[in-house]
């Protein structure tokens, strides 16, 4: 069969998200939640190698991390399908974030109220690049609630970022994450005049 230049209409449009955030946030398990597949994970570990390079305060109890990245994968519609890339959360990995960025869409930066510091670097990284992203409070038990006004005061965001409260262990929160960035994507690309 001729190619005829016109746009198969089986093929669907893959949309590449990160999930990012700080060592012990969350990433891991919200990617292995919502995927389709199961998720490729590169989950090692943590060793006595890592004592005093690896910040645990407030995760003394992680026995693993991701030393590289999560895949996974969520068809939205038959037209869209999202691969999601969990970032590596440990300062010692942050040299994987320039790559797994590349060609992203957006950015799901999720964060742990327990140590909102954690997220810092990661807000930092997508706005200093012009990628899209929101920030997913991930509702820890016991973790204080705090409003997303407060939130945004404390992480500086400016107010077109949103802030949504999500469960990584839930599926339908973490696809709700997911629904609210390809939203904020969509409205901060298109013209209002539309």
């Amino acid at each position: 069969m001729d190619y005829d230049g016109s746009e198969p209409s089986s093929f669907p449009i893959a949309v590449k998200v990160l999930i990012a955030g700080g060592f012990g946030v969350g990433k891991t398990t919200f990617v292995g939640t919502v995927s389709e597949i199961e998720p490729l994970s590169t989950e090692a570990v943590i060793t006595e190698a890592s004592a005093g390079t690896d910040n645990l305060d407030g995760v003394a109890a992680k026995s693993t991390t991701t030393v590289a990245l999560d895949f996974g994968r969520i068809t939205v519609d038959p037209r869209t399908v999202l691969y999601l890339f969990g970032t590596p959360g440990q300062e010692r990995f942050w040299f994987m974030w320039n790559e797994l960025s590349e060609g992203a869409l957006g950015a799901v930066v999720l964060a742990d109220t327990r140590r909102l510091d954690a997220c810092f670097d990661a807000v930092d990284f997508f706005e200093r690049r012009g990628i899209g992203f929101l920030v997913a409070l991930n509702e820890f038990d016991g973790a204080v609630r705090y409003d997303p006004e407060e939130v945004r005061a404390a992480l500086k965001l400016h107010s077109h970022v949103p802030i949504v409260a999500c469960d990584a262990r839930d599926r339908r929160s973490g696809v709700a994450a997911l629904a609210a960035l390809v939203e904020h994507l969509l409205t901060a690309t298109v013209p209002s005049s539309l």
